[in-house]
């Protein structure tokens, strides 16, 4: 789980990485007989029964300096990734972080330019809200109606959803389902698991090799397979 790629000199949440740090860590990757690939692409070979040489590689928030700084690595890298944007906030900043810069959002051009390099496109809301403390009308437009924007603004269909924040109950699980979604993204699901309550593991500018190799194990150990909801 990447965010922002770019400058880190004000990166109170610790969002962001250098666009040398994720060569280096995709060079890891490949070194060690793996391919950064989509969501998309890592889930399909997975119902094949394949894809043991496959990391699925996921950016949040769909900022700008995605098609200008990850986009280059992950090409010279032989990688894919899914994108999750916010068809809410097309051009806009991260307006929901209190602390930190004010960093540019893709514009519906970038998000175009991304998915013709072939990055997968995803939803991660309308406008980036907490959709466990979201009500009915809330939740239905952030899931369902920044689907529609994004099928509408890329002319594909939109496969995959990341719950803002990463937090993800039930609820909020059940209405990605319901709304087309073929799998949702957070970062601890808790007791859920299955293709609407995917775990991931957050990878920041200070996870040199050791600690790539240190986190792979410990998420094998904390998180079942992938079967229920």
């Amino acid at each position: 789980m990447y965010h922002s790629v770019g400058d880190r000199s004000d990166d109170p949440y610790r969002i962001t990485v250098t666009p040398g740090r994720l060569d280096a860590q995709l060079g890891w990757l490949r070194r060690r007989g793996l391919r950064g690939v989509s969501l998309g692409e890592l889930l399909a070979a997975r119902a094949r029964g394949e894809g043991r040489d496959l990391v699925g590689l996921t950016f949040d928030d769909g900022y700008a300096d995605f098609t200008e700084h990850a986009l280059p690595v992950l090409r010279r890298r032989g990688c894919g990734a899914t994108l999750f944007v916010l068809p809410g906030r097309l051009g806009g900043v991260n307006a929901w972080d209190p602390l930190g810069p004010r960093k540019p959002l893709l514009t519906a051009d970038g998000i175009r330019q991304a998915a013709a390099e072939g990055v997968e496109i995803g939803s991660h809301g309308l406008t980036h809200v907490d959709l466990t403390k979201a009500d009915d009308a809330t939740l239905r437009a952030e899931v369902a109606d920044s689907r529609a924007l994004l099928t509408e603004l890329t002319g594909a269909p939109v496969a995959g959803f990341c719950y803002p924040y990463g937090t993800v109950d039930r609820r909020a699980a059940d209405a990605v389902r319901d709304a087309g979604y073929a799998y949702g993204c957070a970062i601890d699901p808790g007791p859920l698991t299955g293709p609407y309550a995917l775990p991931r593991v957050h990878v920041g500018e200070r996870d040199t090799a050791v600690r790539l190799l240190l986190k792979t194990r410990l998420h094998r150990l904390r998180r079942r397979a992938a079967e229920g909801i």
